[in-house]
């Protein structure tokens, strides 16, 4: 059995980060969770208010998906979950110098994401925060030793080159 990796899949808002996880997942046949599902009603409330979180009201959120990430290496089974990130603070909390915690960057223009937020309906998190989600954005670094991957293609192709980079067949 091949030692346990967790994947952060990280971007703004709208870049299709829960899609892509979840293929990733299911094509690799990890475990997975939408970080989304650990926010408090009260922080829901305020994204759909038009309102970003604070580095504080982001905390307990960010502990309790390093708590997960934790739970799955300690298991010794991999997984995959979806998560922001968007400032290196914030993935330093996920990650704690962890080699099996790797992040995945899903990287877009701001034209591209503010066109799919644009037609999306099912989401808290509405298209009038993307202006902040871009300027808290710090994109990792290659000491981070990150995934990144464009978005232009779609959520399967998305999937299946992050595979690919971390070494997984196409049939996989």
């Amino acid at each position: 059995m091949p030692d346990p990796t967790v994947l952060v899949v990280m971007g703004v808002s709208g870049s299709g980060k829960s899609t892509v996880a979840g293929l990733l997942a299911q094509r690799l046949g990890w475990a997975f969770v939408d970080g989304d599902d650990f926010h408090s009603p009260e922080h829901v409330a305020r994204m759909q208010g038009g309102r970003a979180l604070t580095d504080a009201e982001r905390r307990p959120w960010l502990v309790l998906v390093g708590a997960w990430i934790e739970a799955r290496l300690a298991a010794g089974t991999s997984g995959v979950i979806v998560c922001s990130a968007l400032r290196r603070s914030y993935r330093d909390v996920l990650v704690q110098g962890r080699p099996a915690v790797r992040i995945v960057y899903l990287e877009g223009s701001r034209a591209l994401i503010a066109d799919r937020l644009g037609r999306r309906r099912d989401h808290f998190m509405p298209a009038g925060l993307l202006d902040s989600q871009f300027a808290a954005l710090e994109p990792p670094g290659p000491e981070e030793r990150p995934i990144t991957v464009g978005i232009e293609d779609g959520p399967e192709a998305i999937a299946a080159a992050i595979a690919t980079r971390l070494g997984f067949s196409q049939d996989s």
